[in-house]
């Protein structure tokens, strides 16, 4: 799952979409878009929004480039996080009227906060709370641990995680909403 990932050089293709290759552009569109509407999915919560969302999103990551650090990062978190800034603001200036279920909106404030969190901290403070992170997830029973790393890091939808896992709808809901009250609490 991660280590498809990994063999592809997100840093390197941020660096290239800064010196105005269009083609790495189109290389990180190819290699994350699904996983990117997803997560704009999750929060926005209609089809056709998240693709605005998406393509909103690669503009501003073809923009914003040259502001990519490693030294602070990883790219591939850094695109994530444009796509999710790029929903929770469509969300929250209220383009068009969303509606949102409880787990939505709890989603959204779990993004908002790790993204004020992120954006308040130095890159040690950082990784150090991401190692924290890491030690909280790992203390999560697998299955709940699976279905948080589907819906938050892959941008799956909960009946898309249902489907993968072979488990009832009401079950995977329940287990990430318990996984991120668990998490919640470790990080606290």
């Amino acid at each position: 799952m991660l280590s498809i990932a990994d063999s592809f050089d997100h840093d390197a293709e941020l660096s290239a979409c800064a010196r105005g290759d269009r083609e790495a552009l189109q290389r990180i569109y190819r290699r994350e878009s699904r996983y990117l509407l997803g997560v704009a999915l999750r929060i926005v919560r209609q089809h056709a929004l998240a693709e605005d969302v998406l393509h909103d999103a690669f503009v501003s990551i073809w923009q914003r480039a040259a502001s990519f650090d490693p030294a602070r990062g990883e790219g591939r978190g850094w695109i994530f996080s444009v796509v999710r800034n790029a929903a929770l603001n469509k969300v929250r200036h209220g383009e068009r009227e969303v509606s949102i279920d409880e787990e939505a909106a709890e989603a959204i404030q779990d993004e908002a906060a790790l993204a004020a969190h992120a954006g308040a901290m130095d890159p040690f403070e950082l990784r150090a709370d991401l190692g924290k992170l890491d030690e909280c997830l790992a203390r999560l029973e697998p299955a709940r641990r699976h279905c948080i790393v589907l819906a938050y890091v892959e941008g799956c939808s909960h009946g898309e995680i249902a489907q993968r896992i072979h488990a009832p709808l009401g079950t995977v809901k329940a287990w990430i909403q318990r996984g991120m009250r668990a998490l919640r609490e470790c990080m606290a």
